[in-house]
């Protein structure tokens, strides 16, 4: 299930909040106009999964918010685990860079149709991380600092949504606030706990 966990950004090892109650996660983002909300998952997503299928699968809910939205491009990103060096180089990079803290000048709009990741949004003086599973859809206002992190051995596929036809384009803070705060595999113990 999808957890919220809210810390203040000078306290990480401080939880303001911590809940998997959707109705307050929703709330609780809303408040910084940061949108929550779920889409039926539609079957498990295997490694090698066409981009297009993922897309069909969810082709009604993916037109809806096209059209509502404005948004023109839309794509599939994800990483599935593997056994080869060349993979776990390949995620250990895109690992670290989504790890910076950097913003976008467009929403970053995000359905997760397999697996799971955290968003860490850096609103006011706190951080709100958002572990995001399958069936979650996050819509990040543009400007929001935040980093992404898809966990040591990354496993999801996700929906992206953008106005503009260039894709991703992330402009980095600089701050290296995100390497105090916990990573999503630390989140996720801390309920085996």
């Amino acid at each position: 299930m999808t957890l919220l966990q809210v810390m203040p950004d000078d306290a990480p090892d401080q939880v303001l909040l911590r809940t998997r109650d959707q109705a307050r996660i929703a709330d609780a983002l809303r408040a910084h106009a940061v949108a929550f909300d779920r889409w039926p998952v539609r079957g498990p997503i295997a490694p090698g999964t066409a981009p297009d299928e993922v897309l069909a699968r969810y082709r009604g809910e993916v037109d809806a918010l096209q059209a509502r939205d404005d948004l023109r491009l839309v794509d599939v990103a994800g990483l599935h685990p593997e056994e080869s060096d060349a993979w776990r180089q390949k995620a250990a990079t895109a690992r670290a860079t989504f790890l910076e803290e950097h913003r976008h000048a467009e929403a970053e709009v995000r359905f997760f149709a397999h697996g799971a990741g955290c968003f860490y949004l850096h609103l006011a003086e706190e951080v709100y991380a958002v572990v995001c599973e399958a069936g979650d859809l996050l819509s990040v206002p543009a400007g929001t600092p935040h980093w992404f992190d898809m966990g040591p051995r990354p496993e999801f596929t996700a929906i992206r949504f953008f106005a503009g036809e260039d894709g991703w384009v992330g402009d980095f803070t600089g701050d290296p606030i995100s390497q105090r705060f916990p990573r999503l595999d630390a989140l996720l113990a801390a309920d085996a706990a």
